[in-house]
């Protein structure tokens, strides 16, 4: 790590001085590196991390308020959902530019710019492949066949908008000499960004910070025209964030990042790293972004929730042990001086200082205060279900802790989203060695009528989810179920995610409790809950269960 430090100091030294004035490329200085969010694009195709059409308004709208400059919100070409997406987030959020990916294909380009028509702030993003194994392999096309429809599609593109990104796919792995080829020809019919992606994680630091070096030094024509160099560094070894910086050291001023750093594989930079780390060495880079850091943590929180991809504990900036200290000595600096072991504030990312701890004594505005602390608006509806649920949890708990109010919280907006058709009014459960695994359990429907029916199953849980299907009558298949403890302790919360199959629409459902087979019920009840409300709203049959 000491050495990559030195690699970034000596390639900043390199950079030509005219790099270091305030140069303006449109409305931002060239000290200011644009923040280029692709969550929406290239984190949803993440296995599992799809996104419906509300969702993605929401996750738009968060990226605005936290100040992202360029939001890729879809690949219009590929669905109708995509193409909407674009089409709504570029006619509501008029701030961040909204951009939309195409292949240099006419239809393609075609239809991003439909979705872009109107649109206050919009960009055509045109990529085709180029390095030799995807020439050879994947498009079975020459070199000058690829600048040919390099050169159209982009002249295409700004025939709808005069912001144009190219991308030549597989940038890292490209013969150095056809890059700068293709860049310039790109340049030449209209693209005012040019993007250099490490597609597949492969490239090293230093090398890829010379590809830009490079790109630069044999086309004068980008520094000259105010031409943006963008990164796009996928984490296959580990090595995206450390790329994106290496290429904003000698000369990118753009990052196409995510939240969470989710994305293909093993995902692309992270946004929250990127901009902290820009923000902390600012002393090394003298570079900032235009990010309001105070809302990384809470839109982190609500990417997560969302595609329902959990943050790793350790994960720099937003993990759940990002600015905890458990070793003595580590605690004795930090009573002395935050900064011993801090090198940054975590206020400054939207996580409070010190955990808060509560407990069955406390009153409503100082849960209130903690939740609003956290980051959550709630009305005085909201807040009363979550007080309700915080008391039965502080009976049962000696301490209330920052992840059990947070669990609390997402659970009643889930709940929220969801017409409770159903609602678990008692559960019984026999298992053990030699028992036939049975559960019991007793719904009441919308009009209050009670339910109650047993089912046998391989094991508790799979008893209860029988039972469930034959009171609600919806079968379905069950994808995915985890489980963890929202906090330690052997009185921790457990929190429990499914994810189901019905029909032709997966949907997902949580559920908590300090009692892991409740939570496990309770799980599987807001999926169901969620079927059936979908169903409702799609105008499908819904049989009802007789008591």
């Amino acid at each position: 790590m000491g050495r990559f430090c030195l690699d970034i100091f000596y390639w900043f030294q390199w950079l030509p001085h005219e790099d270091r004035r305030h140069d303006r490329i449109g409305s931002i200085t060239m000290d200011t590196v644009r923040i280029f969010d692709t969550t929406l694009r290239d984190g949803e195709q993440s296995p599992g991390c799809s996104m419906n059409h509300a969702e993605k308004l929401d996750v738009a709208r968060a990226l605005d308020t936290m100040g992202v400059d360029i939001i890729e919100a879809g690949f219009p070409i590929t669905s109708p959902g995509d193409f909407e997406a674009v089409r709504a987030i570029s006619q509501e959020l008029p701030r961040p530019v909204t951009c939309a990916l195409a292949r240099t294909v006419g239809a393609d380009v075609d239809r991003a710019g439909e979705a872009l028509k109107g649109a206050a702030n919009g960009r055509i993003h045109v990529f085709c492949a180029t390095s030799e194994i995807h020439r050879k392999h994947k498009l079975n096309k020459a070199k000058s066949e690829i600048i040919s429809i390099t050169r159209e599609q982009v002249a295409h593109a700004r025939q709808f908008t005069d912001n144009v990104e190219f991308s030549p796919e597989d940038g890292a792995r490209t013969e150095l000499d056809y890059l700068v080829e293709i860049t310039h020809a790109a340049i030449e019919a209209g693209a005012t960004t040019i993007n250099i992606p490490d597609t597949v994680g492969y490239a090293m630091p230093e090398e890829y910070g010379h590809i830009f070096a490079h790109v630069r030094q044999k086309l004068p024509i980008i520094d000259a025209e105010g031409i943006v160099l963008s990164s796009h560094c996928h984490d296959d070894l580990g090595l995206a964030v450390a790329n994106s910086l290496a290429a904003v050291m000698n000369g990118a001023r753009q990052i196409e990042c995510t939240i969470n750093g989710i994305g293909e594989r093993a995902g692309n930079a992270s946004l929250e790293e990127v901009v902290m780390a820009l923000r902390t060495r600012r002393d090394l880079t003298q570079l900032s972004t235009n990010i309001q850091t105070r809302r990384i943590y809470p839109t982190s929180r609500l990417v997560a929730s969302v595609t329902g991809m959990h943050v790793q504990r350790n994960k720099a900036i937003v993990g759940e042990n990002a600015f905890a200290h458990e070793a003595g000595i580590h605690q004795d600096g930090m009573l002395k001086e935050r900064t011993t072991y801090e090198i940054m504030d975590p206020r400054d990312v939207g996580i409070p200082e010190s955990k808060l701890v509560l407990g069955k004594h406390s009153g409503r505005h100082a849960l209130r205060e903690r939740i609003e602390d956290m980051g959550y608006t709630v009305d005085a509806a909201t807040l009363g279900h979550v007080y309700d649920a915080f008391k039965v949890l502080a009976d049962k708990k000696k301490n209330v802790y920052d992840e059990d109010v947070e669990a609390l919280v997402e659970t009643e907006l889930d709940a929220q989203s969801t017409t409770e058709l159903w609602k678990l009014d008692n559960l019984q459960v026999t298992s053990g060695m030699g028992a036939i695994p049975t559960a019991a359990v007793t719904l009441s429907d919308a009009t209050g009528t009670a339910v109650t029916d047993a089912s046998i199953g391989d094991g508790p849980i799979d008893a209860i989810y029988s039972t469930i299907q034959r009171i609600t009558n919806v079968e379905a298949e069950l994808i995915d179920y985890q489980i963890r403890a929202v906090t330690g302790g052997k009185d921790a919360q457990g929190e429990v995610l499914v994810e189901l199959q019905h029909r032709d629409r997966r949907v997902r459902g949580r559920g908590i409790s300090t009692d892991v087979i409740e939570a496990s019920a309770r799980a599987y009840l807001a999926a169901i809950n969620r079927i059936r409300t979908l169903d409702e709203r799609d105008g499908n049959e819904v049989e009802v269960n007789q008591p």
